[in-house]
């Protein structure tokens, strides 16, 4: 394999910087093209929303893989002539990933490579495996070598020690012994392989480009290459696709769909489709039911940009209420170099965000964001706004509160550092400095997503971050933590 990994060093950024959880990856695959590489850095482009501490493209072209890894953004790392040279092949994968505890090293970059006695297999992987560490010990105690802290890296062991032949039985075996929410893409000398878990958690769609198909995470990938969407990777679905075209496979026992509802709010780009429906108008319905359900006068409704703008628009709709960028986001800043004062780490907010002062002045605002985790930036931003003169400042939240943390391979604090957990809504209020405060319910969330309310049925998606009702069981956290640091799983994916 040759590889072309590089250290692109990062400014360290504080927790306090970004308030929104922070989504692990994204995944592109495509078979069957010329310059797939070249397909899979625009793709990655489209995708660099899900993460943007570390990049990975392997890409094969009938006799080797090639590889490059880095840290930092797409445009950084594949802008270089040289790099892209190497990238031949008909047939790429690629990786965008978030870093959660522990530093962000190259080891833990994707796609990750291994060659096995029936040849090479790339993978990238998002989400995260809950019985990761009881597997990883088993694997240590067997003799297994590890040499990154992801439990991608674990899957491709429980391939490698697979007594099947084929590679995709291999896949299947090694799979079925994993617990978690996860979508993979893998890729040998001869298929392109795409796997979603059981419960459907993370998400993974097929596209087709001519004669090609790809593999991502979301539509707006194949927007930008001119792909058309072809279907949603169903629950428990393999999907294999070779010279003989696409192949689908459900070996895995079916279980209830629990889609990730943060996608619907946050994670996922607006203008992506979600098992069917668009994320934009899903947004904007939420927004219309906020409003419905918390209504405030109000001369002004004003988003916390840029995730809170088409929930803002469905409750200035709803409210009747105009509709004004009262803030303005500065989309130029890249990471934020802190310094260790308190002065400028509070200073640290208005690089990102500016009070526009002339829609603000002597108005009852509606403040409308997609969540609040930590607090800290809502904090910065009410009073922004309040120093900006307005009269008065009601916050409105286009989700439930965040009480639980995830262990689906979302990037959330533990529950002790969630606001939510620690505090009711009018202690929040106190706390942010607004005059109300007010989330969507939980069945208002799921009306809004089209779904039916909660109320004592099972939920159709996975809301454990609102409710605490995680439906993949958390092994390794009845287990013992591995004791070895080169064994810890410090890094979700």
């Amino acid at each position: 394999m040759a590889d072309l990994d590089t250290q692109n060093p990062l400014n360290p950024i504080s927790p306090e910087d970004d308030d929104h959880p922070k989504e692990e990856c994204g995944l592109f695959g495509i078979y069957g093209q010329t310059d797939a590489a070249t397909h899979a850095v625009l793709g990655l482009h489209a995708l660099q929303h899900r993460g943007q501490e570390a990049v990975g493209i392997v890409a094969y072209d009938g006799e080797q893989f090639h590889s490059h890894r880095a840290l930092g953004l797409v445009g950084d790392n594949f802008e270089s002539q040289d790099v892209m040279a190497r990238l031949t092949g008909d047939m790429a994968i690629g990786h965008v990933r978030y870093s959660t505890s522990g530093d962000t090293v190259l080891r833990n970059v994707q796609p990750l490579f291994a060659d096995f006695k029936f040849g090479g297999l790339a993978m990238a992987h998002n989400g995260n495996l809950t019985n990761a560490y009881t597997l990883r010990r088993r694997l240590v105690q067997r003799g297994c070598l590890f040499q990154s802290t992801s439990d991608t890296e674990t899957i491709i062991h429980l391939i490698a020690i697979s007594e099947y032949g084929r590679v995709v039985d291999r896949i299947t075996d090694a799979l079925s012994q994993t617990e978690g929410a996860y979508s993979l893409i893998a890729m040998t000398q001869k298929k392109l392989i795409g796997v979603r878990d059981p419960y459907g958690v993370r998400p993974l769609v097929l596209g087709r480009l001519g004669e090609s198909y790809i593999l991502t995470s979301e539509t707006c990938a194949l927007d930008i290459i001119g792909a058309d969407f072809v279907r949603d990777v169903e629950p428990g679905e393999i999907v294999v696709i070779d010279e003989m075209g696409v192949q689908s496979l459900k070996p895995f026992n079916k279980r209830p769909s629990r889609f990730c509802i943060f996608e619907y709010i946050y994670f996922a780009r607006p203008d992506s489709v979600m098992d069917g429906q668009n994320v934009y108008a899903v947004r904007k319905r939420i927004g219309a039911e906020l409003a419905r359900e918390s209504h405030v006068d109000a001369d002004v409704v004003v988003p916390v940009p840029d995730s809170g703008v088409p929930a803002a628009i469905g409750y200035a709709e709803e409210a009747d209420l105009p509709f004004e960028l009262g803030i303005i986001r500065n989309h130029y800043v890249g990471r934020t170099f802190i310094e260790p004062t308190d002065n400028i780490r509070h200073l640290g907010v208005r690089l990102k965000h500016n009070a526009n002062g002339a829609h603000l002045k002597g108005k009852r605002v509606v403040l409308v964001d997609d969540s609040i985790v930590r607090g800290t930036t809502s904090v910065k931003i009410v009073e922004m706004v309040r120093n900006a003169g307005a009269a008065e400042v009601h916050m409105r939240i286009s989700s439930p509160p965040t009480t639980d943390a995830c262990f689906y391979g979302i990037d959330t604090p533990e529950r002790e550092k969630l606001l939510a957990a620690r505090m009711d809504v009018k202690a929040m209020r106190e706390y942010i400095g607004v005059d109300s405060l007010a989330y969507i319910t939980t069945d208002g969330l799921y009306r809004a997503v089209g779904s039916e309310a909660r109320n004592n049925e099972r939920p159709q998606y996975c809301d454990a971050c609102f409710t605490g009702d995680y439906p993949i069981p958390l092994r390794d956290r009845e287990e013992e933590p591995i004791p070895n640091l080169l064994t810890l799983l410090d890094e979700p994916n």
